[in-house]
């Protein structure tokens, strides 16, 4: 990452300026502390917090906040390009792709650079919190703390231990976690922990039933709906989180557990292989406009698929 000016100091540090990120910025922010958005460029970490803006627009849209509102929590996210900023950081968080090699490379620089008395966390779905802390020489001050997107909406973060975290890091992740408003759920490090290994092969089956041409996009999500209180339906709920992002669940599930229910759906490994990942490119399952607003219903891959 390049250096760049020293900028405002902030006591949390959070590097992967992302949707994550941006959730996490924007969740920590309402709730009235400073935080650093870090990235690779000073302006991805700009466009970072530009995108976080439009999401507090939709809110005031809804009326679920004011300008006022908006002034405030804008006013206490900082972008920077300078990863060195951590140095004096009581808690990092880590909010980078899901690839366990970078994830480690990430914590192996943050060792050198935090001080011993610093939180660090990772957000992962499903990688190995202990993997992930071996690459340091303070494994029992890693932890994962697993913030379900919208991260501003989603009440729930799942913190996991690794099998060197020590009980002083498992109960400041508590507190930060009661900071943020978070109802919050212990995990013991086992693949894809609570929410992603219980959601994932129902994604995957939804994702089936489509392919196989029993019910249409819009009917399998009202389905889920109206007959088990779903908010969201699978493959809606699927576009949100990012196709690209579930797939990579699955595959590090089917690798870890040997399971056939996490083998990828053909048709997602078709829109993946595509560019077609949900809201955030604008297609997947279904279509949407810059917003995010849902505005059709995707049927290029399924009619492909039916004519095979």
């Amino acid at each position: 990452m390049e250096s760049g000016p020293k900028m405002p100091s902030a006591n949390i540090i959070i590097i992967g300026a992302g949707r994550l990120g941006q959730g996490l910025a924007e969740a920590i922010a309402t709730a009235g502390y400073e935080v650093m958005l870090v990235d690779k460029t000073t302006k991805l970490a700009e466009h970072g917090i530009r995108r976080i803006g439009e999401s507090i627009d939709r809110e005031i849209g809804r009326w679920g906040l004011t300008a006022s509102d908006k002034r405030a929590i804008m006013a206490r996210i900082f972008p920077t390009s300078d990863i060195s900023q951590s140095e004096d950081a009581e808690i990092v968080f880590e909010a980078i792709p899901e690839k366990l090699a970078i994830k480690r490379a990430l914590f192996e620089q943050l060792d050198k650079i935090c001080s011993k008395s610093a939180l660090l966390v990772t957000n992962t779905g499903v990688l190995s919190i202990s993997e992930i802390a071996e690459a340091t020489s303070r494994p029992e001050k890693i932890i994962g703390m697993h913030f379900l997107r919208p991260v501003s909406r989603v009440p729930l973060v799942e913190i996991v231990k690794g099998l060197h975290t020590d009980e002083e890091t498992f109960n400041k992740a508590v507190q930060l976690a009661e900071m943020l408003d978070k109802k919050w759920i212990t995990v013991n490090e086992y693949p894809g922990y609570v929410t992603t290994r219980i959601i994932v092969p129902l994604l995957n089956e939804a994702m089936h039933v489509l392919m196989e041409g029993v019910a249409s996009a819009e009917d399998i999500d009202e389905a889920m709906k109206l007959g088990f209180g779903f908010n969201v339906g699978p493959l809606s709920l699927a576009d949100m989180m990012g196709l690209d992002v579930v797939m990579s669940w699955m595959i590090n599930l089917l690798d870890e557990l040997s399971e056939h229910k996490y083998n990828p759906c053909p048709m997602l490994r078709k829109l993946v292989r595509a560019g077609h990942y949900g809201v955030k490119t604008g297609s997947g399952f279904f279509e949407y406009d810059e917003e995010g607003n849902r505005i059709g219903c995707n049927n290029n891959s399924h009619d492909e698929d039916k004519k095979q």
